[in-house]
């Protein structure tokens, strides 16, 4: 199962990371390239514990919708949210907040797997390569 891990460190309190990370609006505004939008569920604010959200996004010039769910819930120091209908056999996202002397150590651990045996190797390989730099806004 592939597993992207991301640290990025953010001159702000860890309880303002936190809450930024749960932000549906937040989410959408990062996300305008694929035109991401929350269109069932929690739509706006802040997502928490048993909320779900369904997204609606074009990926690799397709028309997809993926419901999540956040699973678990210690805050400000971790969450999770997992897909509970979409596209992947698995995609679970932590998002894990630690003080540092500077700020907040956040740290982003995404683990998925496609479907479809063969063509989804060549997906999860595509989306290991892809993710870092468009959805987290990075250059890989």
């Amino acid at each position: 199962m592939p597993v992207i891990e991301l640290e990025t460190l953010i001159h702000a309190d860890i309880n303002t990371c936190f809450d930024l990370s749960r932000s549906i609006d937040l989410h959408t505004l990062s996300t305008a390239k694929t035109k991401e939008k929350a269109i069932a569920g929690r739509t706006s604010g802040l997502i928490g514990m048993n909320e779900t959200v369904t997204w609606q996004a074009t990926h690799f010039f397709i028309r997809q919708k993926l419901t999540s769910k956040i699973t678990a819930y210690h805050r400000p120091f971790h969450f999770r949210d997992e897909q509970q209908q979409g596209p992947f056999r698995l995609f679970a996202h932590d998002h894990i907040f630690t003080e540092v002397d500077r700020g907040t150590l956040m740290k982003d651990i995404l683990r998925f797997q496609s479907p479809a045996g063969l063509l989804g190797s060549v997906v999860n390989r595509l989306y290991t390569d892809t993710i870092p730099a468009k959805f987290f806004n990075r250059k890989k």
